[in-house]
């Protein structure tokens, strides 16, 4: 169970990184929200990862902590309202300049030769 649950934190982070590295803005984003995915599942498997085990420490011999579990919530719920907040902002940003671009920089769309009243384009 520690070996799928370390494969999937790796691959979740692998593809946060590598979207995080992309130049527009909604993968950004998206990589962000995965990196915080890998952050709460490392958080969550650092109460001990065991099925069956009571959260409550010193009744048995084989517990789990609970407070990981606790941060991990909280974390879920901030994590999704500051993913809401870059999205709007980032749609904003999109609208205003009307690229997704990260660092200002605007791609060169090719433009079309004006058309005359004939149609020809020249």
């Amino acid at each position: 169970m520690e070996l799928v649950f370390a494969l999937v934190i790796g691959a979740l982070t692998a593809s946060g990184v590598y979207l995080l590295l992309r130049a527009r803005t909604f993968p950004v984003v998206v990589g962000l929200t995965l990196i915080s995915y890998g952050v709460n599942l490392f958080l969550f498997s650092s109460g001990r990862l065991a099925t069956g085990a009571q959260p409550i420490i010193g009744t048995t011999d084989a517990y789990t902590d609970p407070l990981p579990q606790a941060l991990v919530l909280t974390a879920i719920v901030i994590g999704f309202a500051m993913t809401a907040f870059v999205v709007v902002l980032s749609l904003r940003s999109l609208a205003d300049h009307e690229d997704d671009h990260v660092d200002g920089h605007q791609d060169v769309k090719p433009t079309k030769p004006e058309q005359n009243e004939e149609g020809t384009g020249q």
